[in-house]
This record gives C-alpha cells, structure tokens and sequence, in this order.
C-alpha cells in the first residue's frame, strides 16, 4: 500500500478473555490504560469472564466504574477460551480487534505496533514468538509437535509460534462472526477466512502472576479439535489401517494355505491366532473411535446450542444485553 493510501487511525477494541486472574489484573490493568491512552483512534476493552471463581469479575467491574472504556462480559459458567474470545468478538465495535491473554506474555504495548502494521494495509496481524521464555522442555516440544502436525494433515496454514494474539479488522471480524461451530480452533478459522496478513515478531517474556490455565488434557483437547475441525485426513488415515489389516490378513490367509496344503504342517500354532486377533482388533477399534468422534461432533453441532450463555454485561454493545451467544441475541 502506497503512503498515499494509508488507513486512518482506526478505533481499536481489544478482547481479553479472563479465568481466575485476581493475580494478575492489578498488573494488566496500567499497562492496557496506557496502551489505549496511546492510540489515537480511540479503544475499548472487554474482558470476558470465563467463569471465575476468585475476585477477577469484581476487579474488572471496578476497574468499569473508574475507566468506562473498560468493559465486561461475565459468562454464566466455564464455556472455553474459544467461547469466551467468540463472547468478545460478538460485542467489539472498534474498525480492527486484539485478542491477548491476560498474563501479560502478551504485551499490550505491541497493540501500537499491530495497529501501524494494519494501517499500512494488512487485515490480519499475528504475534508471532520468536523466543518462549518460561516454558518448560516439554511444553516447548510439544508446541513444536502440534504447529508441525497442523501443518502436515490440514489444508489450512497455521502459523507456527502463533497464539491467539493478533489483530484482526473489521471484515475479518464480521467473518469470523459468521462461523459458529462449536469446536473452536480459533487461529485455525483466521487462516481459514483469508485476508491479508502479516506477522510481527516478538519475545514473549514469562507469566507475569498466577499460574497456566492450560493443563496437558486441555492442550491435547485443543489438538483434537484442530484436527478433526480443519482435516479429514484422521478418516482417511482410519480407511489406511483398515486395508492395511486386509492385506495383511489376505498375506497371513495365503501363508496358512501354503503351510496346510502345501508344506502339511498341519493346523496353525495358537500364538498367530493371538497375534491376528489382537492385530485386528486394533485396527477396528481405531477405526470405530475416530468415526465416532466426527459422528458426536455432529451430533453437538446439529444440536444448536449456544456457544455461552452470558449472566452480566458491564458497558454498551452492539448486540445487546445478551443472554445467549449470536449478533443480534437480545
């Protein structure tokens, strides 16, 4: 984009969905104030309340009182961080919208740099980390094995070291608005969606208070859904096994009709049949598990149930009062 035809500066409205972070927010809170103090354009933020249980939703409703720009979606119960980001997202206004967590591993002061990225043309830009510090070997492993993974058996790109902090604009908003299935990867629908995007690059430094809301079964939660939500090669990969067992029983039915009818060694020892069954088995019980589990997410979606129910709203939005997810819901 020529100098010519820069963007305004546009009204940002960051989203920040928020779990148990008493700790952290007397941090977080300063450095968001002074980041919107900063941009030009005019900000917001919503915190969205995925179910708390500590003083986190009283934080952020004092936090209102003094600083209306500061704003609140309190879920009625546990719904996710992709539920809760979709909370946020249907209740943003701003021309573009940050996601960032709330530990401060996401700098708000990056919010200057993304919005100058945006003005220069680029519809989406991700925060990419260009260093991990805090993280332990194997969370650092396993987030290579899943970003080389997603890449490996899905036809959308994801960008390595990607979390969910970007910046998205308007019509990147709009789009993703009209996407509500439940199993959420929510870095795989921006890539899904399209636009055009850019990367910036950053450190991202340690937790800044509190401790990560993302245990081993979450994380492996989160790989499920990436996979099954954006690929049908674990289908494909169970039709794979199950012709494999049948060349191999076809090999194995071939090899016992040479032994019987050919050598006379009579009937098959004990220890193949074993062999067989177990091998067989397995693969049928494979087969079945990754079927249902693309059958029982239908059986959620066809459903139509809400992404999350909201139980208190502090500051105005564009869809109301809500008491369900969906633009529009009154």
């Amino acid at each position: 984009m020529s100098p010519e035809a820069v963007r305004p500066e546009p009204r940002v409205s960051i989203v920040v969905p928020v779990l148990d972070e008493e700790q952290v927010l007397p941090l977080l809170l300063p450095r968001l104030r002074a980041a919107m103090d900063a941009l030009p354009g005019g900000a917001e933020v919503w915190f969205v309340d995925d179910g708390s249980r500590d003083a986190t939703a009283r934080l952020v409703a004092d936090a209102h009182a003094a600083d209306r720009r500061i704003k609140l979606v309190q879920l009625s119960r546990n719904f996710g961080p992709p539920a809760a980001m979709t909370a946020g997202l249907d209740r943003a206004s701003g021309d573009v919208v940050v996601v960032m967590d709330a530990d401060l591993q996401d700098p708000p002061e990056l919010v200057l740099d993304m919005v100058a990225l945006y003005r220069q043309g680029f519809d989406v830009v991700h925060a990419r980390r260009s260093g991990r510090r805090g993280e332990s070997v194997f969370k650092r492993a396993t987030a290579w094995l899943f970003y080389r993974l997603m890449r490996a058996v899905t036809e959308n790109e994801i960008e390595a070291n990607v979390g969910e902090f970007r910046l998205m604009s308007r019509p990147v908003v709009d789009a993703l608005r009209g996407l509500r299935e439940r199993h959420r990867l929510v870095r795989g629908l921006v890539s899904w969606v399209g636009f055009a995007h850019t990367t910036l690059e950053f450190e991202r430094p340690g937790r800044a208070a509190g401790g990560t809301k993302y245990s081993v079964a979450k994380m492996l939660r989160l790989s499920l859904d990436a996979m099954t939500s954006f690929s049908a090669v674990p289908l494909r990969l169970a039709t794979f096994l199950g012709f494999l067992g049948l060349v191999a029983g076809i090999g194995y039915a071939a090899y016992a009709v040479y032994i019987g009818y050919v050598l006379g060694l009579g009937v098959p020892g004990w220890t193949s049949l074993v062999i067989l069954n177990i091998f067989f088995s397995g693969v049928v019980l494979v087969c079945l598990g990754l079927i249902g589990e693309y059958v029982g997410r239908i059986f959620e979606e066809v459903k139509r149930r809400p992404l999350y129910v909201v139980s208190r709203t502090l500051g105005e939005t564009s869809t109301g009062e809500a008491s369900a997810d969906g633009p529009g819901k009154a």
